[in-house]
């Protein structure tokens, strides 16, 4: 079982996103276990303060490291193991789904969400192994970036989606954008369902969805095929 812990000043944030989808589901199954922590419980400051004024002067306030290392041991402590820690910052390292199967592969997780203008430079420099942001614009707070990271993680441990093989074809896995979807009916006032797929020749099923994920790649994300090795018949469609 995958341990995801949450350290956040808003730990209600949590309650529907876990309780929710598939991600209930998993916990639901003992494929993941969630547990949010404030760690404003672990302020010595006797008015449970977790952020001061930087030193040095300038704008808001940066969240203090007590706090912060004290909640990190405890749940070291409690789950005697060598985690994660995933800090979430826009000075991160852009979030991509080769670091959600990375992640996957863990057997414990520790997201640190901040708020007000920063963290103490110590708290990256000794607790953190990954600085993230999964985009580049700036958030209140490293909530609901925990939220996405989580989610495209729990869905890719084994037994979580109903499908086995969802995971593996879904857009980025592969390196490529997926290919499109059809259901019924065929003929939908008008709008037709390409022959191809209801012909029952899975070969040529495949080949027209290897097409269409490399045509749809190319006219939306042609940066992608920059990093993706091409095989010869990829590369003689692209040019058809």
């Amino acid at each position: 079982m995958m341990k995801i812990d949450v350290l956040t000043l808003f730990p209600e944030m949590f309650s529907g996103v876990f309780g929710s989808s598939i991600l209930k589901k998993a916990a639901e199954k003992e494929l993941v276990s969630y547990h949010v922590e404030n760690f404003r419980d672990f302020s010595e400051n006797k008015h449970k303060a977790v952020d001061d004024y930087p030193y040095g002067g300038g704008a808001g306030m940066v969240l203090k490291p007590q706090p912060i290392f004290d909640a990190v041991a405890h749940l070291q402590e409690k789950n005697d193991s060598n985690p994660r820690i995933i800090l979430l910052c826009p000075q991160g390292e852009q979030y991509n789904q080769q670091k959600a199967e990375e992640l996957s592969q863990e057997d414990h997780l520790i997201f640190i969400c901040g708020h007000y203008e920063g963290y103490d430079e110590r708290i990256r420099e000794h607790i953190v192994t990954d600085e993230i942001s999964i985009g580049d614009y700036v958030l209140t707070g490293g909530e609901l970036g925990a939220m996405v990271i989580i989610d495209s993680i729990v869905r890719l441990i084994p037994g979580v989606l109903g499908n086995e093989a969802s995971p593996i074809l879904d857009s980025f896995s592969s390196g490529l954008l997926e290919h499109p979807h059809y259901t019924r009916p065929a003929d939908f006032r008008g709008m037709k369902v390409p022959d191809v797929l209801l012909s029952g020749n899975h070969s040529k099923i495949d080949e027209w969805r290897q097409q269409e994920s490399l045509k749809r790649t190319k006219n939306r994300r042609p940066d992608l095929l920059d990093k993706h090795p091409l095989s010869e018949k990829q590369k003689k469609w692209l040019n058809e």
